[in-house]
């Protein structure tokens, strides 16, 4: 199994043969994006997801269509789910205001879909 480890500043990739140093950059996993990625595979796939500011952004795979976008609020697992509307932008779910839920609601929210605003 591979592993990665820190030495004298830079990441190395530790291999049964010994160590060999890396120029790439150490990159940090993004848990909430398999998180998202898991749930997608679980639903039998069809959606891309991409990292964007403080939020995360799905797109149909077939399409490149919007569907949702995930913004993180606070430093818990709560996200506001907002819509692609018809004014081509991102705008909150809900008649007054946004909704916030925890990662596995909104993305259920997302794939049950029961105002049809998403998988349009």
């Amino acid at each position: 199994m591979a592993r990665f480890l820190w030495r004298n500043g830079s990441v190395c990739f530790v291999e049964s043969r010994g160590i060999m140093a890396r120029t790439q950059r150490p990159f940090t996993l993004d848990i909430t994006a398999a998180r998202i990625a898991a749930f997608n595979e679980a639903q039998g796939g069809g959606v891309e997801v991409k990292k964007s500011g403080a939020g995360y952004s799905l797109f149909r795979e077939d399409t490149g269509e919007p569907i949702a976008r995930l913004r993180r609020i606070g430093l818990d697992d709560h996200f506001e789910v907002l819509w692609w509307s018809f004014r081509d932008k991102w705008e909150p779910v809900g008649e007054f205001g946004g909704v916030a839920l925890p990662l596995a609601q909104a993305l259920d929210l997302i794939a049950r879909d029961p105002d049809g605003c998403f998988w349009h």
